[in-house]
């Protein structure tokens, strides 16, 4: 089967992240392997009810989450819809099938008070090496911004006089994100130093690069970015993108507006930000459980009171 016009609608049309669109192209083929392996199916109109309720049955007895099994069903719901949108297959309902129920799963940070020690107790490299990974933990935390949308930050997108970053996103979508004094200090005199290490910069520069001067990568950036906070917190991941949740729910936890958050973090959907939501609950609660004296009675009932 050619996946080629489909794979350029994601990419060109769709405007998908490169990983998105091959993660969806990698879905598809995984499914109509098994298919012609089970099945010996030649088109998709053939594709039944039958055939998705044995696609998942396979992932459930292969170990699969049910997170990724609905991700994979998403898959092949966009492709049919490519597929009627284009002409390629007679307009038709995706056939039905059942999946496994997701469990709730809340983002994973890191408290603040445990961010607040990375100052108080990491010993950051000397020369340009220390100044590159401080920046970089501040610009993740600081800005919520994907690890990809740091890798690929210029200093083209800074703004230091109105303390602002312009990032590009998923779907090449821009926003803004703007910045506090603090670092905008840190990025002048970061900038001093690696122009002093690896000459003056031009604007369509990368802003954060390797110890050999080279762009950053995701493998780099993930690394230093485990090898930190492993230092400071005792959460269980230690990712890019946990210090992004933890920008999220440190500013729901304070009271800043849910749209706001929405737009800071380049999300399409409001239900993709509301997920934080649920640990600024649980912080209120927590609050109100420590500070209310309705929130400490044992008892219950008139007569107790």
């Amino acid at each position: 089967m050619d996946w080629s016009a489909f794979a350029h609608y994601l990419r060109y049309e769709k405007r998908y992240a490169e990983a998105t669109a091959a993660a969806y192209e990698r879905d598809l083929r995984q499914f109509w392997a098994f298919i012609q392996a089970q099945y010996e199916l030649e088109t998709w109109a053939d594709i039944q009810s039958a055939q998705l309720r044995s696609w998942v049955v396979h992932l459930l007895q292969a170990g699969r989450s049910p997170a990724t099994i609905h991700r994979k069903i998403s898959t092949l719901k966009t492709y049919h819809k490519f597929l009627c949108a284009t002409g390629r297959l007679p307009n038709a309902p995706f056939p039905t099938v059942l999946l496994p129920k997701r469990g709730e799963r809340l983002p994973v940070f890191v408290p603040a008070k445990d961010l607040d020690r990375l100052h108080e107790v990491m010993a950051f490299p000397e020369g340009y090496a220390g100044w590159r990974d401080f920046v970089l933990m501040e610009i993740l935390y600081s800005t919520g911004m994907r690890r990809s949308e740091v890798i690929g930050l210029t200093w083209a997108q800074i703004q230091l006089q109105d303390q602002r970053f312009e990032v590009t996103g998923k779907g090449n979508k821009t926003r803004w994100i703007p910045f506090g004094k603090e670092l905008r200090g840190v990025l002048e005199e970061y900038r001093a130093i690696q122009e002093e290490t690896w000459g003056a910069q031009a604007l369509h520069d990368p802003v954060l690069l390797t110890d050999k001067g080279k762009p950053l990568y995701p493998k780099f950036v993930y690394n230093k970015v485990k090898h930190y906070l492993s230092r400071v917190t005792t959460v269980q991941k230690r990712s890019p993108h946990v210090l992004r949740h933890s920008f999220a729910t440190h500013l729901l936890n304070n009271g800043a507006d849910l749209n706001a958050v929405k737009a800071l973090l380049g999300h399409a959907s409001l239900a993709s930000t509301q997920v934080y939501t649920h640990n600024s609950i649980e912080a209120l609660k927590a609050a109100y459980q420590q500070a209310h004296p309705k929130a400490k009675r044992q008892q219950h009932g008139p007569n107790n009171i």
